[in-house]
């Protein structure tokens, strides 16, 4: 039985100090009113989830908020867009400023962007993004009045099952899209709600779960009583597995919102300061391992499914090191936080030289591999892993160009997953975990085997497809992941601005604009599907939802970096720089 209750008093959100848009201040121990948390037991976890812009109340403030677009009533706050030229990937990452900071802000939902604006861009409008603004205004969900994320899918022609929740990890392009149209309220609104979730006792069964676990989704269940939110921690997941990555995200969009708005009061809050530690005391603690990885269980993060990415899959190393470095940044040092930037220092070198080392895969490493002796025992081992040689699938030698290379999916003793991830890969560009010359060369991989990892609809979530007794025996034989479908080869469009950042960080825009141009062929006249099937992503997904909104969303986002690159500011971080040890002076007294 699972035991999760309902929130059903007054969030504080109403009660939250809202962005007040200015600098860090010099001090930051300054300290702040604790936010309260109200929890109820209810029994409102039962009933059919029903997604708020349902009612006719909220229907009403989104159809005001679609009309303010039509009109065009007001004009956009934000300055030009820095050109695309003038941003290489040799810029301090930290010092590109969202055009969004110091600006007044605009409320949630109000009219797209350029609307009234003159702009020096290159970049004209595509019909396409003033629909996709559209689309995506209507996924939002209301709770009390204020907007708190947006649904997975609008497609009315599919059972709902949990696509009318707001998901953690699918709502991050969404919010990227209305921190950088100036919109940063309903950031502000889900970073909020997810945190008062965190806080709620996590039961399945008779097993409580981690304190620090933010939950996969969340849905808004209106009543007469008013409006409640129940969570979903993976008690109600395929297979029950718990979201690893959910607070890795919601560390990565707490620094967007701060480095877009340039408003620290948010992040400064005790309780958003707690939520943080509760994230990193369950990555950090200590145990059993031998490597700095994090270990998890199948299906714990895009790819939600038995897929055979147990152990150390690359797509959770990546976030969790660009979560570590985030953290780093808005951890304050009260509180137990010394220890954790502590840590969390001594964690990212390590991570950074295992991933760097291990996880890298191009011609030249391959080919070391191949020669690989077994069964070594010392610490100067060769083949730490004790990998067999001919373990090496057949497809990796013809997939591997001369000019390339990427960060393999997994490494664990006497076993390394070759499939190509793109999340993980592209993940790992954006906050450095990957060495410039690492990341020149992911990007070469892509423009090498185009037809393979982009082909007709950007972009393959993993690549091979598992096919045959190899598919029936990691997948379980999943009807949903057959080959070349959904997580098992499928092509998402949502990757996009994931390719789009990691493009522009690595100074290669035309990369992303070639994916983009495939994209604005087909997707909107597709219903803007979830996914793609097929070797090249020619075919709509089988069972993919129409109007995705992390689909809408990751094609906004995308456009807004290209128009304006200063925006990949607030998510890509330049490389981590190794702090100075401390020097340990001998004693006099101290004799050889």
């Amino acid at each position: 039985m699972f035991n999760i209750t309902a929130l059903s008093v007054e969030d504080s959100i109403d009660n939250a100090p809202q962005s007040e848009n200015r600098n860090r201040p010099e001090s930051r121990g300054r300290s702040l009113p604790s936010l309260f948390i109200g929890i109820s037991n209810t029994d409102d976890e039962d009933e059919e989830p029903s997604s708020s812009i349902n009612s006719a109340n909220n229907l009403d403030v989104i159809n005001k908020h679609l009309a303010l677009v039509n009109k065009g009533s007001c004009s956009s706050p934000r300055a030009g867009p820095r050109p695309l030229e003038s941003v290489k990937s040799t810029d301090c990452l930290e010092n590109l400023i969202s055009p969004n900071a110091g600006l007044q802000q605009r409320s949630s939902c109000a009219e797209t962007p350029r609307v009234g604006m003159v702009v020096n861009s290159p970049f004209e409008p595509h019909p396409m993004v003033a629909e996709a603004w559209e689309n995506l205004r209507k996924s939002l969900v209301l709770f009390k009045g204020k907007p708190v994320g947006t649904i997975a899918a609008l497609d009315s022609t599919e059972e709902a099952l949990n696509y009318n929740q707001v998901f953690v990890r699918d709502f991050v392009p969404s919010a990227l899209a209305f921190l950088m149209n100036g919109e940063p309220d309903i950031v502000k609104n889900f970073l909020l709600k997810a945190l008062r979730l965190q806080a709620r006792e996590k039961r399945i069964d008779w097993f409580t779960l981690g304190e620090g676990v933010m939950p996969a989704s969340f849905k808004v269940v209106p009543s007469a009583k008013g409006d409640t939110i129940v969570p979903d921690f993976g008690e109600s997941a395929i297979g029950r597995v718990a979201p690893v990555d959910s607070g890795f995200w919601w560390i990565i969009l707490l620094r967007a919102y701060t480095k877009s708005t340039g408003d620290y009061t948010l992040a400064d809050m005790p309780d958003i300061q707690r939520g943080m530690r509760l994230i990193l005391s369950i990555c950090l603690a200590e145990g059993f391992d031998t490597f700095p990885t994090l270990l998890c269980a199948d299906g714990c993060c895009m790819i939600d499914r038995r897929m055979g990415i147990y152990g150390a899959p690359i797509e959770i190393q990546a976030l969790f090191f660009l979560a570590l470095r985030c953290a780093k940044v808005l951890l304050k040092p009260e509180d137990g936080g010394k220890e954790f930037l502590e840590r969390i220092e001594k964690r990212l070198q390590a991570l950074s030289f295992h991933i760097r080392s291990y996880f890298w895969m191009d011609f030249q490493q391959l080919n070391i591999i191949y020669r690989y002796k077994t069964e070594e025992y010392s610490h100067t081992a060769v083949n730490k892993f004790n990998v067999i040689p001919d373990s090496i699938p057949d497809w990796v030698f013809d997939f591997m160009p001369m000019k390339g290379g990427y960060f393999i999916g997994n490494v664990s003793p006497a076993r390394m997953d070759f499939r190509w991830f793109c999340l993980g890969n592209c993940i790992a560009i954006l906050g450095s975990l990957a060495t410039p010359e690492q990341e020149a060369a992911i990007m070469d991989l892509f423009e090498e085997r185009w037809s393979d990892l982009i082909g007709e609809m950007p972009l393959k979530i993993t690549y091979p497809a598992l096919e045959g007794n190899e598919w029936k025996i990691v997948t379980g034989s999943d009807p949903k992941n057959t080959r070349w479908s959904y997580h098992n080869g499928g092509s998402w469009p949502v990757l996009l601005w994931l390719l789009t950042a990691a493009s522009i960080k690595t100074g290669r825009p035309q990369i992303a604009r070639r994916a983009i141009e495939l994209v604005e062929s087909r997707l909107s006249k597709d219903g803007w599907a979830e996914y793609y099937d097929g070797k090249r992503g020619r075919y709509v997904g089988k069972q993919a939802r129409k109007f995705q909104t992390w689909s809408i969303a990751g094609y906004l986002v995308s456009k807004m970096l290209l128009e304006d690159p200063s925006h990949l500011g607030m998510i890509a971080l330049e490389e981590h720089r190794k702090s100075k040890p401390a020097s340990i002076t001998r004693s006099a007294s101290w004799t050889a």
